[in-house]
């Protein structure tokens, strides 16, 4: 029983990253989703991403204050520029551009197009010297021919465009769902989706350097909790500012009913700002931030469905082909990547017996080194 108990530990121990994960995967599904479409019905962009964030950081500073007070670590000058960075980084650049981006295309295209997200975190790694490369190695090999793929998918999806996909929810549906329409309004043309792909690109390196400096902030302030709250905290701080700026002073858009646009606030601050981060923290902590990213493919294919099953987008057979190089590209990586776990514990586990082996000869050479103890003879009388 009680190997069995252990082994059943390990196996979710070794499971647990894979599955926080997918499941937040399925998460930032349904804000790609519905994001666009309280965009394209009007909600201002500034706007959104401030109640994003101040949600998340009201919703996480409770158990920030509770779980985190005895082990917080001491919050010094270097480590708040490196949380005003992550806030710069992730909530004002890479959310604002996303937004942008977002309106100008669809939901399917951004998520997709997001599947670059790896291979750019593992370029950046290397320059930034995170990620070791040794090209004689297989495991070095595929994430170099992985990263290759994926660009080659990224490029292939952004240029071609092609004929309209259909599936059979979708026959008869695009030319009346007010949804598409509206899609079809807003693009406005090759120049238009052009400049969307842009700023979607500008997002996608923000999130690379975040994902890359939040692991390198974790090594010196491993409170997870705190570090949420106060990227979101100075976060929503900094886009108010942003926001007030570019909209002039204008009170109107900040006025939200119980409508679409407050569940997409709540929404993505809870599920993807708030537990998010959280949970990247943790994967990170023990697999890295090239890990984190690697599992893309899985948020494409879930929102391509459900924007194509709920508000009709249209899938172009270039976007299709370039989605299936990219995960092709991906999985390159990840093996590659698992390789390196795998290698990582392996080194561990073999200088294990070395330490041991020392110890305990040091330990009976103690015992085995005998111990004279004089015994003064008694004189007698």
């Amino acid at each position: 029983m009680k190997t069995a108990s252990g082994s059943s530990a390990n196996l979710f121990q070794n499971l647990k990253p894979y599955v926080f994960i997918i499941l937040l995967q399925f998460g930032y599904a349904g804000m790609y989703v519905i994001t666009t479409a309280t965009l394209k019905n009007g909600m201002n962009h500034y706007i959104l991403v401030v109640y994003r964030n101040l949600v998340a950081a009201a919703i996480i500073a409770p158990f920030a204050l509770w779980f985190e007070r005895k082990n917080r670590p001491k919050i010094t000058p270097l480590i708040f520029f490196k949380i005003v960075a992550l806030a710069i980084l992730e909530v004002v650049l890479d959310q604002n551009f996303y937004y942008m981006g977002a309106k100008l295309t669809n939901a399917s295209f951004s998520a997709a197009f997001y599947n670059i997200l790896p291979a750019m975190t593992f370029m950046l790694a290397i320059i930034l010297r995170m990620e070791k490369i040794n090209i004689r190695r297989r495991r070095s090999q595929a994430k170099v021919i992985g990263t290759a793929i994926t660009l080659v998918g990224a490029i292939l999806m952004i240029l071609y465009k092609g004929p309209i996909v259909e599936f059979f929810w979708t026959v008869g549906r695009a030319q009346h769902h007010p949804a598409a329409a509206a899609a079809a309004a807003s693009q406005g043309g090759t120049m238009s989706w052009l400049k969307g792909t842009s700023m979607l690109f500008v997002s996608c390196i923000s999130w690379s350097l975040f994902f890359l400096l939040q692991s390198n902030t974790l090594e010196s302030f491993p409170a997870e909790l705190t570090l949420t709250t106060l990227i979101c905290g100075i976060g929503a701080l900094l886009s108010a500012t942003v926001a007030f700026v570019m909209e002039r002073g204008n009170v109107k858009p900040w006025i939200i009913g119980l409508d679409m646009r407050l569940f997409t606030a709540v929404y993505s601050g809870i599920v993807c700002s708030g537990v998010a981060y959280c949970v990247q923290g943790i994967v990170m902590k023990e697999r890295g931030p090239v890990f984190v990213t690697a599992f893309n493919p899985l948020c494409m294919i879930v929102t391509a469905l459900m924007g194509s099953i709920i508000f009709a987008e249209e899938i172009s057979r270039g976007r299709v082909i370039g989605a299936v190089i990219i995960v092709i590209g991906l999985y390159f990586l990840i093996w590659g990547k698992s390789n390196d776990h795998l290698a990582s514990k392996k080194e561990v586990t073999d200088q294990l017996p070395v330490a041991m082996a020392a110890t305990n000869g040091t330990k009976a050479g103690c015992a085995e080194s005998p111990t004279l103890i004089e015994i003064p003879a008694v004189k007698n009388p």
